[in-house]
Formats: structure tokens, C-alpha cells, sequence
């Protein structure tokens, strides 16, 4: 009986991921096509149930999610990877800005597990991780070949122990960083006023389902009228949730598109500015290598459209989103379903958004902001710049 029902889940998940990647020229011949292909699958199990001399050890289950995850994994793609219920369960709680790990944001670039973001205020900032470093083992286990949902779990756990991360920074030194775990709480948005109250600051560190109704909070906070500029920091900021990037785009486009994807479901989209309500104030937004996904639409939305200056570092470079697709059982597929580009259609995906004004790592680029909104008195928005150029 266990035998059928695992045939029978087994296919009915296939289908669902084919269901999903046949879409598109030639794809109701490649699922017609498909519909024994994975029969070996299923032989494999039944000669593990067969020969395996310790039977006591077959797991149905583990066996269903193992060729699941194979079938994922062979995209060869960071960012797609299916999750056993444990792993979404994680995952959701990522999303909610509170959670027990280090704190840092992961990619696998060219095979290696690779830091996007240490998070601001956690443990993995203060020990010293940084963007762009390479994760080579945890707890002296090597991290070639792992997931990033793998990664997450080994290097997660209860707040008080520690973990050890064995990195290589950009200038090629190795060391080993212990991290002692904690509880990770994560405020999407941060404000206050600089220089007398003369320019308005809002930080957002996430893009998460109330950083929306937080920004505009800090807007309303501030004394618009009396300003002379604000300063939008998206520093270390990994991405969250795309609408809540479009959302923000449209607190500072007048109107016009702040985004353009292409998927193989839509083709072409574009998603367009829902009216700025506040004054069109000279705005200087912060970027780095931590910089990613939501956070360089937002960047690249805004100056695009001119209204916005990009001060700082080139940003991560991370032009794809994804699609999570929900099973029954608690499982979910996470793949990627698209590219994004800025308006104008310049390419974000593995090249990243060039400052206008160049900041290093150690410089301050909020002082390079302040300096920059006091030379802009007077003049009108949109700003009169080249281009966008890409990293």
C-alpha cells in the first residue's frame, strides 16, 4: 500500500513542477513526453525496498522529499530549491523578522556559499562578517555542493550556542569566525531627522509586508515643507518582498514605470508608479554590496526615472526573483520565475547598479549625501542626469 500511495504523491508533485516549467513553446508536447520519464524513479525505490540489507532504515517520506530536491537542484539555480516542510516552516519565519540564527543573508555564486548581507545589529555584523564573503565550511564542514536552505539550517539554532563559519574574505585571507547564535529581531524601517532637522532619513533594512506602512509613517513624521532633501539608506538591505519595493518606488515617482520583468508565464511586464502624494525633494539613496533583489528595484526604479541620486557602493547584482509554490503536505517549491530590469531596461542580474558618486566601504556616504542635497537648492526635479549605467 505504501508503495502506491508514494507512486501516486510522487507523480502528482512531478506534475505539479512540470505543470509549472512546460508552460511556453513546446510545452504540451515536453509534458506528453515527460510522462513516464520518472518511472525509473520509482524502480530505484523499489529495488531499495527490495535489497537494502537494513530495511528498518528506508524513509518513505525522506525518499519522496530526497527525489523532489534532485529534481530541483539539477537547474543548477541558487535561487531555486524545493523545501521539506521544516525547511518552509524556516523560511516563512525569515520573512516575519524574527528568528534564532547569526544573521546574515546567503547566495551560492559560481558554487560557493556566499554572503549577500551581514543583517544590521546582529551578531554576524559584530563578528565581523561582511558582503561578499565566501562561507567554505560550518563548523568545520564543508559547505561545496549545499543548498542554501542547508546552509541556513546548519548554521541556525538555539539562541545561546555558537557556531562557527570558516570564511575568505575578498582579500583572500581565511579565517575562522565564531558566532555565538541569538534571537534575531529585525525593525524593517528606521528614521530621524539630520543637520537640524533640515533632511529627512529613513533606513530600510527589509522589505517585508508593513515596511510600506512604516515608510510612510516616517514620511508623515517628517516636517516636509521645511526640508531641504532626504536620504533613502538601503544599505546591507538583502531584498524581501517585490510589491513592497514597487510600493515604495511610487512614494517618489511621480509617475511612469519603476519596474520591468519577464517571465515565461507573462512575457513582458511592466508594473508603473501609483502617484508620489509627498513634494519632489532632492533624494539621495545609499546603496552597497549588501544592496540586493527588492532593494535595487527600489534603487534602480526611483533613479531611473531621475528622481534619485545613487551614492555609495555598487549593489549586489541579484536581477531574478521567485515563485514559491505551496504543497499540501507543508512542503513548497521556491524557483525562479523571472528577471527583473530597470526601466529602462538596464540589466541588474549579476552586474549590480553603479553609484553616481562613489563612496568607498570606509567613506561615509550619509555626509556625502548631506553635501550633495545642500548643492541642490533650487534645483527642480526630475534631476537632469545621464543615463544609468550599469556595474
Amino acid at each position: 500500500m505504501r508503495h502506491t500511495t508514494l507512486k501516486r504523491t510522487l507523480g502528482i508533485l512531478l506534475l505539479a513542477l512540470f505543470g509549472v516549467c512546460a508552460v511556453g513553446a513546446g510545452g504540451s508536447q515536453q509534458q506528453a513526453s515527460s510522462s513516464g520519464l520518472f518511472d525509473p524513479v520509482y524502480q530505484i525505490y523499489q529495488y531499495v525496498q527490495s535489497y537494502f540489507y537494513k530495511p528498518e532504515l528506508i524513509d518513505d517520506q525522506k525518499a519522496l522529499y530526497g527525489a523532489m530536491k534532485g529534481v530541483v537542484e539539477q537547474l543548477d539555480d541558487p535561487y531555486s530549491e524545493f523545501l521539506d516542510p521544516e525547511e518552509k516552516r524556516e523560511f516563512d519565519e525569515s520573512l516575519e523578522g524574527e528568528f534564532s540564527g547569526v544573521g546574515i543573508e546567503i547566495s551560492i555564486e559560481e558554487g560557493v556559499l556566499t554572503v549577500i548581507t551581514p543583517l544590521v545589529g546582529t551578531p554576524a555584523e559584530a563578528a565581523g562578517i561582511k558582503a561578499g564573503d565566501q562561507i567554505l565550511a560550518i563548523d568545520g564542514k564543508t559547505t561545496e555542493k549545499v543548498t542554501l536552505s542547508g546552509a541556513s539550517t546548519r548554521i541556525r539554532g538555539e539562541i545561546g550556542t555558537t557556531v562557527t563559519l570558516t570564511v575568505r574574505h575578498e582579500d583572500g585571507q581565511v579565517v575562522d569566525i565564531p558566532i555565538v547564535r541569538s534571537l534575531i529581531v529585525i525593525d524593517p524601517v528606521e528614521s530621524k531627522t539630520l543637520e537640524d532637522g533640515k533632511i529627512g532619513y529613513i533606513r530600510i533594512l527589509r522589505f517585508e509586508s508593513d515596511t510600506v506602512v512604516e515608510v510612510d509613517g516616517a514620511l508623515a513624521s517628517f516636517d516636509l515643507a521645511q526640508m531641504s532633501g532626504l536620504v533613502l539608506d538601503l544599505r546591507n538591505n538583502p531584498g524581501g518582498l517585490m510589491p513592497a519595493a514597487i510600493s515604495v518606488c511610487s512614494r517618489f515617482v511621480d509617475e511612469g514605470v519603476v519596474l520591468l520583468v519577464h517571465d515565461r508565464l507573462s512575457g513582458e511586464k511592466k508594473y508603473y508608479s501609483k502617484g508620489n502624494r509627498i513634494p519632489n525633494l532632492p533624494l539621495a539613496i545609499l546603496i552597497n554590496r549588501g544592496s540586493a533583489s527588492a532593494a535595487e528595484i527600489t534603487a534602480g526604479g526611483i533613479r531611473d526615472n531621475r528622481m534619485a541620486i545613487l551614492i555609495g557602493e555598487t549593489s549586489f547584482g541579484k536581477g531574478v526573483y521567485q515563485q514559491m509554490i505551496d504543497f499540501p503536505d507543508g512542503s513548497a517549491l521556491k524557483i525562479t520565475a523571472g528577471e527583473y530590469f530597470t526601466p529602462s531596461g538596464k540589466v541588474v542580474q549579476e552586474v549590480g547598479l553603479t553609484p553616481d558618486i562613489a563612496v568607498p566601504e570606509d567613506g561615509d556616504p550619509i555626509a556625502a549625501a548631506v553635501q550633495w542635497i545642500g548643492q541642490q537648492d533650487g534645483v527642480a526635479l526630475p534631476l537632469n542626469l545621464p543615463p544609468l549605467s550599469e556595474g
